[in-house]
């Protein structure tokens, strides 16, 4: 049995491709029922914005062949170009592994696509076309993503430059129980607001050349206090901190503007600058900016692709072990009769001396273990031997060979 990938993702496709290539619930379940006719059985699809993907078990070369046809009839419009990539194997397998990890994602190392394999893994397993298998190939790559999250921790390296700016302002001034003003009503303010509320007993006050927009703030973050424009160089006085993050042209706070008595710290998250730069050389003032911040970024995408790097071996190493599994599993059933047919002989023997013999509780318990062990360990190098044999024609022809020696059919597995 071979584990394979096909499908688009954002390496390749540009995102019209990638939307014109996207699963829904309905395309997911008919791609897996014309997979089953086609004799493939288990697959799952995993649909983001970022991909549209496949990941699935075959036992032939033509099945493989079947799957990318039928990928490409059901997303004609897409498949042009020789956008469509396909694995097979080991390296399949790893590719799972590390979209699981976050290590395939535009962000990488990003949490979210984690959620989104365990959600694919459920809709494969509701719709009827999850084996054992694919579950185990699932399974042990979500836990070999938990564990290198844990281990290398690559997500804890910020990107957003707002989240890096709201740590370095907690850093400078502290954001628990201060009160802090914020200027524009934008995305970049948006997050900023959303960061700040994470901190307990903060005061933060924010305004807009547009009153409306500032108005629509306050219905995200109901704690914000909204004040007219015209109103922030009256409300920065009050102020420890100042966080502006407009489209302005032009300047907002100017050297003028600000006389601090106090340490006072400004975040500066616009482009063009909102904030005077020479305000950074006031002794009382801290001076955050985008270039700072962007800085910070880029550093943490070098440690981020440097720890992704590190955990490239533990996940290859997963990959293998989960692929060699499956190579052999295919005689599991065979293995799991041996042991069977072992351990009802060894019980049948038990039963016949407990009647010829007298024995103690704990001369039972013994003897009982004992003939467990010698026969199990007559079967120790034959089940070795078995569990290397990777053909599955091969293995089909051992598995007849042990029901013909050991008389293996109808036992329950």
């Amino acid at each position: 049995m071979q584990f394979s990938y096909l499908g688009v993702n954002y390496k390749d496709a540009q995102l019209d491709i990638r939307g014109k290539a996207a699963f829904t619930d309905v395309k997911k379940l008919t791609f897996c029922q014309r997979a089953a006719e086609a004799g493939v059985e288990q697959c799952m699809p995993l649909s983001t914005c970022n991909r549209s993907e496949v990941f699935y078990l075959h036992e032939s070369d033509g099945q493989s062949r079947q799957m990318q046809k039928i990928y490409e009839e059901m997303f004609q419009e897409a498949v042009g170009g020789g956008c469509v990539r396909s694995l097979t194997g080991e390296a399949a397998m790893a590719y799972l592994f590390r979209i699981a990890a976050g290590l395939e994602s535009l962000v990488l190392g990003e949490d979210q696509i984690l959620g989104q394999v365990r959600e694919a893994f459920e809709d494969a397993r509701a719709m009827g076309h999850c084996g054992k298998e694919l579950h185990r190939a699932v399974q042990d790559a979500i836990a070999c993503a938990k564990r290198v999250k844990a281990s290398f921790k690559i997500s804890e390296k910020p990107l957003s430059v707002s989240y890096i700016g709201i740590q370095k302002l907690r850093a400078a001034c502290g954001i628990a129980g201060k009160r802090i003003l914020v200027i524009g009503s934008g995305k970049a303010a948006a997050l900023a607001l959303q960061y700040l509320f994470e901190f307990p007993d903060v005061s933060v006050v924010a305004c807009s050349r547009t009153y409306a927009h500032a108005s629509r703030l306050r219905e995200a973050f109901p704690k914000t206090e909204i004040i007219p424009y015209g109103q922030w160089r009256q409300a920065i006085g009050g102020c420890d901190a100042v966080i502006s993050a407009t489209a302005s042209p032009h300047l907002i706070i100017k050297k003028e503007d600000l006389l601090p008595t106090k340490p006072m710290a400004l975040l500066d998250l616009a482009a063009p600058r909102d904030i005077d730069a020479s305000l950074g050389e006031h002794p009382l003032v801290t001076l955050l900016d985008l270039d700072s911040l962007q800085a910070i970024a880029v550093e943490n995408q070098k440690e981020r692709e440097a720890l992704a790097q590190k955990s490239k071996a533990l996940i290859d190493e997963k990959a293998r072990e989960t692929l060699h599994w499956l190579r052999h599993c295919g005689v599991d059933s065979t293995i799991a009769s041996l042991q069977q047919r072992c351990c009802a002989i060894a019980e049948d023997s038990f039963s016949y001396l407990s009647r010829k013999m007298e024995f103690t509780s704990r001369e039972q318990a013994l003897l009982r273990k004992v003939l467990n062990a010698s026969l199990l360990r007559l079967l120790r190098e034959p089940i070795r031997e078995l569990k290397q044999i990777d053909g599955k024609e091969e293995q089909e022809e051992c598995k007849r060979l042990m029901d013909r020696l050991f008389h293996l059919t109808g036992e329950q597995v």
